[in-house]
């Protein structure tokens, strides 16, 4: 019998870090995108910082929980990855250039969404040969 019987695969450890991973991103962003939606305090307070009115706070919000629910979603995983990227390429700009606050969460989460939109990239083509 060998050493390995009973220990999961190589690519079944993938697969099961990267569903992780993807609940992991998924559950950060419901709740950022529902404190949002949600009306918290520090989020309003944030958003009129930004300037750019109430408005653009609830399209984040609706872009970050929409963006989770397609990320876990496994025929929408690369649409999810590439909103949620890109909501986060904001909210860095935001942050470094309007709020003058941290921008290194927003590049943490930015990267291993690119790395997921990126491996799913085939989920993007609208057209197949």
């Amino acid at each position: 019998m060998s050493a390995l019987a009973g220990h999961p695969s190589a690519a079944r450890l993938k697969t099961i870090g990267f569903w992780v991973l993807k609940l992991v991103l998924a559950a950060l962003f419901l709740f950022a995108g529902g404190a949002k939606l949600a009306g918290l305090p520090a989020m309003v307070e944030t958003f009129e910082h930004v300037g750019l009115g109430q408005w653009f706070r609830y399209f984040t919000g609706s872009l970050e929980v929409s963006g989770a629910a397609l990320l876990l979603w496994p025929g929408t995983t690369a649409l999810g990855a590439l909103i949620l990227m890109i909501v986060s390429i904001g909210a860095a700009f935001a942050q470094l250039l309007v709020l003058h606050e941290d921008v290194v969460h927003a590049i943490v989460l930015a990267v291993p969404l690119a790395a997921i939109a990126w491996t799913q990239r085939d989920q993007l083509r609208l057209w197949r040969n």
